[in-house]
């Protein structure tokens, strides 16, 4: 069976394991603090939270990210994995948690680390990086980070941009396009997250006051799309935070887009956007523009289309990370007896 830890900050972790757990043809169990998808397609195992309103050496002296001292919580969560890796688990896939990869591979069972971009040279992310018997990146490898030893490399497998929508066949977005559309009112689709954020309501009204010949629809955890992939394909320019699903949700329909950056633990949506600049996908920023940028913007991207997309997705990115898991479970289970 294939373990599937999902961390609860947001639900980026959890969309991209549901994909990822659909396309696997062997018994899949997740855990995490977020409830279990109406579509997960195997058992599911809630932990409780583990965030005391006072932590006590968290880091373990600056060993570990998170586990702190004394709290019935962490405990609890930790004892439920360790029932599932001492008996049941051949492959444990963490989306994401240094923890949970070092406590699986303690037990000896192969870890599988879903990577993630940003600053991941820390000590803690080094042991779990350096343990991991793979690492998936959701990214290619012609736009991989060129900061990565080459052992962690070596065990990559690059899976390319997972998304909800890798089923759906688009064209990409050529810069003309749009001609035929030139007399009519342009549209921005505003995607953002649940992750936290630093753009508020006013700095999108002011870029909509901005841009006078463009119409503007936000979609957020708050506002919510009824169907998100139709809002994709009626958007001239998308405007996006720099999450890893979000991005991957672009790379599906291959919208023109601008992508700005929001504060994240180890800098990962600065990486990605820094990433996406220098693949030449779309426009990056590290910051929500002023509002007399915005006129150029949106107008650059649309210009630049949405055929960049190509260089940061292959087709069907959950299916490839599935198969990569499956390939370490038949070695788990040829290579001892259970």
């Amino acid at each position: 069976m294939i373990g599937y830890y999902i961390h609860h900050q947001g639900l980026g972790h959890r969309t991209r394991a549901t994909g990822i757990a659909r396309q696997l043809e062997v018994p899949v169990v997740g855990f995490s603090s977020l409830a279990a998808p109406e579509d997960w397609p195997g058992q599911w195992c809630t932990l409780p939270m583990d965030v005391p309103r006072r932590p006590v050496d968290p880091t373990a002296n600056g060993v570990l990210h998170w586990a702190p001292l004394d709290h019935a919580g962490y405990r609890e969560r930790m004892r439920l994995m360790a029932e599932y890796l001492g008996s049941e688990l051949s492959v444990m896939v963490t989306d994401t948690s240094a923890e949970v990869t070092l406590l699986a591979r303690l037990f000896g069972v192969r870890t599988v680390v879903m990577a993630m971009r940003g600053k991941r040279t820390d000590r803690t992310h080094r042991d779990a990086y350096d343990a991991a018997s793979m690492i998936v990146a959701p990214w290619t490898a012609e736009s991989a980070e060129d900061y990565w030893p080459r052992e962690w490399t070596d065990k990559t497998v690059f899976a390319g941009a997972i998304s909800r929508f890798d089923h759906l066949a688009v064209t990409p977005v050529a810069a003309t396009d749009d001609v035929a559309r030139s007399d009519s009112r342009r549209k921005v689709l505003v995607v953002w997250g649940g992750g936290g954020t630093d753009v508020t309501d006013s700095d999108i009204d002011r870029a909509r006051l901005a841009t006078p010949d463009w119409d503007w629809t936000v979609r957020s955890p708050a506002n919510p799309s009824p169907d998100l992939w139709a809002d994709l394909q009626a958007a001239d320019v998308v405007v996006s935070h720099a999450g890893n699903n979000a991005v991957a949700e672009l790379s599906a329909a291959a919208r023109p887009a601008v992508v700005i950056a929001q504060p994240r633990p180890f800098d990962e949506q600065h990486a990605t956007a820094l990433a996406l600049e220098k693949a030449g996908v779309c426009t990056a920023l590290d910051h929500w523009p002023v509002p007399d940028q915005w006129h150029s913007l949106l107008e650059n991207a649309r210009e630049r289309g949405g055929s960049g997309w190509a260089r940061w997705r292959y087709d069907r990115g959950a299916r490839r990370a599935a198969q990569a898991i499956e390939r370490l479970d038949d070695v788990a289970l040829t290579c001892e007896p259970r």
